[in-house]
Order: structure tokens, then sequence, then C-alpha cells
């Protein structure tokens, strides 16, 4: 299991500058990853800093950490945009970003923008962006007839340091979405509920999952090929360690931190207490 500090970037933790300062202290406490959310902050009543720019901030501050984009809203995205954002985040970390996508969460997100927050619009446009992205990202010229992103033979550097490109895992929860997650590299789950105080998601529930993401994968003749299980949660919510989430299948935790778990300060000391094992 490999472990990152997952901080989400609204209210005071909206400073770039502060997910910057608790990057550096999560790298010298011995994390292997820093992990952040893509959201304008509206279903917070807050703002929130963007996803690319503060993980270059922290792809220059760092030397170790693998950066996790945790997860990019692809609906509301222009994917050849999202493809060159991840390609130039990769090459100027050397090779250290995980592009996680998703349909979104934050209806606020695309309602204040009269954006359809439809849930069948939303993944049709996510499907269709993540074929483009992954195009890009290995370097190919796409030709792409829509619905919602034409594309007339171009291609989108520059070319990433990993290969054929980044990893990409996407989040999902319903049975439908796992499945989509398990064609990719990884899959990201969340165990907290709405309230991220109380428990979503027990570890039995995780196994459940993880059986039916590896099943998808071996019907698509998948098995074998590497993929990551990323867990967001907080460690010791309902009883549970991330040591059981680890038994049921989780290859990554990720330890949600948010302004709900204290001042500035108390996030800090949770990235210098370093990795719940």
């Amino acid at each position: 299991m490999r472990y990152a500090l997952d901080v989400a970037p609204f209210g005071d933790l909206s400073d770039p500058l502060t997910l910057v300062r608790l990057a550096e202290a999560a790298e010298a406490a011995g994390w292997d990853g820093f992990s952040t959310w893509d959201t304008l902050g509206l279903a917070m009543d807050s703002v929130a800093a963007d996803p690319f720019v503060a993980l270059a901030g922290v792809a220059a501050a760092t030397e170790r950490l693998a950066l996790l984009a945790s997860v990019i809203v692809l609906p509301r995205r222009r994917p050849q945009l999202v493809a060159q954002a991840a390609a130039t985040l990769d090459r100027l970390s050397g090779g250290r970003l995980v592009l996680g996508v998703g349909a979104g969460g934050d209806r606020p997100d695309y309602e204040a923008f009269g954006e359809d927050w439809t849930s069948a619009v939303r993944v049709a446009r996510m499907d269709e962006a993540v074929e483009i992205v992954d195009a890009f990202l290995r370097g190919e010229a796409v030709t792409h007839a829509g619905p919602d992103f034409p594309i007339d033979g171009v291609g989108i550097g520059p070319r990433p340091v990993q290969q054929p490109r980044p990893p990409i895992w996407m989040g999902a929860f319903r049975p439908g979405g796992i499945r989509r997650a398990a064609r990719w590299d990884g899959w990201i789950a969340v165990t907290t509920a709405d309230d991220p105080a109380e428990l979503g998601m027990p570890p039995s529930g995780l196994a459940e999952r993880v059986e039916l993401a590896l099943a998808t994968r071996r019907a698509a003749g998948l098995d074998g090929r590497p993929f990551d299980v990323a867990v967001f949660g907080v460690s010791g919510l309902g009883g549970f360690t991330p040591a059981d989430y680890e038994a049921a299948g989780a290859t990554w935790w990720l330890e949600s931190v948010t302004p709900r778990r204290g001042s500035t300060d108390d996030i800090l000391a949770i990235a210098k207490a370093g990795p719940p094992r």
C-alpha cells in the first residue's frame, strides 16, 4: 500500500502556497504522494485553487511525491487542454503525474454556468473526452467527429515523460462507473459519506467492488496488467484502518483532509505525522 495526502483545495486550503507547504511537509514525513481536487469550491460556498497549477507548484517544490489529480472533471473541461496540461505537468515533474478523471460531483460548478448537470450527459461527455485525452497523451494525431468534442486531425504536446502516457485513474462508485474505471489504469473509490466525518463504505463494500473491477478486467483481457485501487478516506473512521482497506484490495490510501478537519496548522500536523501505516 502507498499513501498520499489528499487535500481539498477550498476554504483556508485554497491558497496554492498552502498546498505547496503541505506537500513539502508530506514529502519530508515519508508520504508517497500528494493529491488534490478539481473543484470551483461553489458547493462549499468557497473558492478553490486550480489543480494543474497547484500541482505544478508542488512539483517544483518536491522531488519524490507522486502527483495525483483526483479527479479532473472532464465534462466541463476541453480534452485538448486537459491533455496539454497533463503532459506539461508530467514533464515538469519528471514523470510523477497520475491523471485521475471523473464526471464531477459538485452540481453548482455546472449549473452556475448554464451547463447540463444531467448524469447521462456528464457521463457521455466524460467517456468521449477520456478517449481523446488518452490518444493525445500517447502522441497520436486525433480525428474525432464528436458529438461534443470534434477534432480535425491534430496532435497536442508536449510528450509526457511517462510512456506510453501517465496512468489514468477513474473515479466511480456505482457498478457502471466501476466497470468503466476497470478499462483504465486505476479506480478511485470514496469511503466517506457526504459528511466526511461519517463512513460511507466499509472494507467489505470495497472488496465487493474490487472484485467487480477485476472481473471486468479479466473479461476484457486485461488481467495481469497493473491496476491500482485508490481509496479516499479518513484513517480510523468507523473503527477501520488503512490496513483493513488494503486487505480488501486497495493499493493506495488517500488520507482526505479538508477544512472540516481543523485549521491549517492542524492539517500541517497531519502531514508531518506521516502516513497512517
